[in-house]
């Protein structure tokens, strides 16, 4: 009994030591835990909270955010980077635009008829492929690779850098009370450069319903095969309204003014999506603003040239090299006396008139669904072929294009063209079906016919309507 007490005493003295022990060990440990939090919360708030009677730490990032993404200079600052970045690749493209078509439309293009006639070709099947389905892709690659060349480098630029998430950060009121998602803003821009390419981008957004509306709203973003269409006949028509020495303003002015409607009905149409067939509530996202960084340049190379510019514009090639096909076709093939293009630009100019548009607009945008690169050499040919313009061109089916504007603004009106012409061609361009590549993409994201059919036909039916009531107010004022 004796020996049993000893031991339970031992026992009981044994455990208070090891509580002891425990709860002095817990102590330092919690003590050490709190001391840790209270350090980490100190060199936050040293960071970020401003103390009235001391001056805080000088912050890179925090200086440059104030400015991006300042209430009263956020929109401006945006909207001037986009215009530099227009700007850039407008200007940079010209150039290198014309080399390329130098060589694939005036010099390729007549070596490969002699090379056809050489080889006994038919006339038909030579103009099928030569002046068909090889100008056609000329026009395409010269036209689209280098505005993409230059823009997607600029684009990933501002991305690694870390302009874009405040991009987005600015942008989220407007697409949240649209009943859009915030991120829906960067694949709107890119879509600037190419709506496939922005169909794509819309990955980033993570909520199925909010990304199908970016999808079916890209369109509405001006991309780089409606940037020369958009200056070439501001610059005819709205150039000529002014002064000569203003008329460069003048087509800026209207371009971006036809961009920043078409920021209008992105929002409108994402508004409308969202109070009916994809009705739902806009989801809030946590968006965390990167630290600027320099951009890795070779990074930023393979991913603009590799990943987007040269995917996309093998797409184009290869939807549009049957649309070459059938240009010629329409115009070679005749009926009596006249070519089928012929013969539906006459019973469509009655429609394509009441629209402030005519017949060869409507039949160049059904023909060159596949690539919007192609519709003012399309428009040009058939507005010869219609007109039965003499000395102009190379003949039916035979898409060209001239040096000069005011050889551009001879043949439009000689063929019919008016002020209302130019400015309802100005918003059905903005306001028309994707091109091809476009559709193909959206349904490959997709995988529905239905939304990819929604997304096509859309806009044409927007642009119809658009273009009948500026016809009538037009008309009504004049």
């Amino acid at each position: 009994m004796k020996n049993e007490t000893r031991q339970t005493n031992g026992t009981d003295a044994i455990l208070s030591t090891a509580n002891t022990l425990r709860w002095e060990i817990g102590d330092n440990i919690h003590d050490t835990l709190v001391e840790s939090i209270y350090t980490d919360a100190q060199r936050i708030a040293a960071r970020t909270v401003t103390v009235p009677e001391s001056r805080p730490a000088f912050s890179f990032d925090r200086q440059l955010d104030r400015l991006i993404t300042s209430r009263w200079f956020g929109f401006p600052l945006m909207f001037l980077m986009l215009a530099v970045v227009f700007w850039l690749t407008v200007e940079g493209a010209n150039v290198p635009s014309a080399m390329i078509a130098s060589l694939l439309v005036d010099t390729v293009h007549p070596w490969l008829r002699g090379a056809f006639s050489v080889l006994g070709s038919p006339w038909w099947f030579t103009g099928l492929m030569v002046d068909g389905v090889w100008l056609a892709m000329a026009w395409v690659i010269s036209v689209m690779l280098p505005p993409m060349a230059i823009f997607f480098p600029l684009f990933t630029l501002l991305e690694d850098f870390g302009y874009l998430p405040r991009v987005a950060f600015n942008m989220d009121s407007l697409f949240r009370r649209a009943g859009a998602h915030g991120k829906q803003s960067l694949s709107m821009t890119m879509g600037f450069g190419c709506n496939a390419a922005g169909v794509v981008a819309t990955r980033i957004i993570d909520s199925p319903r909010e990304r199908l509306i970016a999808i079916i709203t890209n369109n509405f973003s001006l991309c780089n095969g409606r940037w020369p269409t958009q200056i070439l006949i501001a610059s005819i028509f709205f150039g000529a309204l002014v002064p000569a020495h203003l008329a460069g303003l003048a087509t800026a002015g209207a371009v971006v003014a036809v961009a920043m409607l078409g920021i209008f009905f992105t929002l409108a149409v994402s508004w409308g999506l969202s109070n009916t067939v994809l009705k739902g509530e806009a989801s809030a996202f946590s968006l965390e603003l990167p630290p600027y960084r320099p951009p890795q340049l070779w990074q930023t190379l393979y991913t603009s040239l590799i990943d987007r510019t040269a995917i996309v514009l093998w797409r184009a090639i290869v939807f549009a090299a049957p649309a070459g096909a059938v240009i010629w076709l329409v115009s070679n093939i005749h009926i009596g006396e006249l070519s089928l293009a012929e013969h539906f630009i006459n019973n469509a100019d009655p429609f394509g008139i009441l629209l402030g548009l005519n017949g060869v607009i409507l039949l160049a945008y059904i023909i060159a669904i596949p690539a919007n690169e192609i519709v003012i050499p399309t428009v040009l040919m058939l507005t010869v072929l219609s007109a039965k313009l003499t000395g102009v061109g190379d003949g039916a089916g035979v898409m060209f294009e001239l040096d000069d504007a005011s050889g551009v603004a001879d043949v439009l009106r000689a063929g019919g063209w008016t002020m209302l012409t130019g400015l309802n061609l100005m918003l059905f361009s903005l306001l028309h079906n994707p091109c091809s590549t476009t559709i193909y993409t959206i349904y490959k994201e997709t995988k529905s016919v239905k939304w990819t059919a929604v997304a096509t036909v859309l806009p044409v039916l927007m642009g119809l309507v658009v273009c009948f009531l500026v016809a009538q107010v037009y008309r009504l004022l004049a």
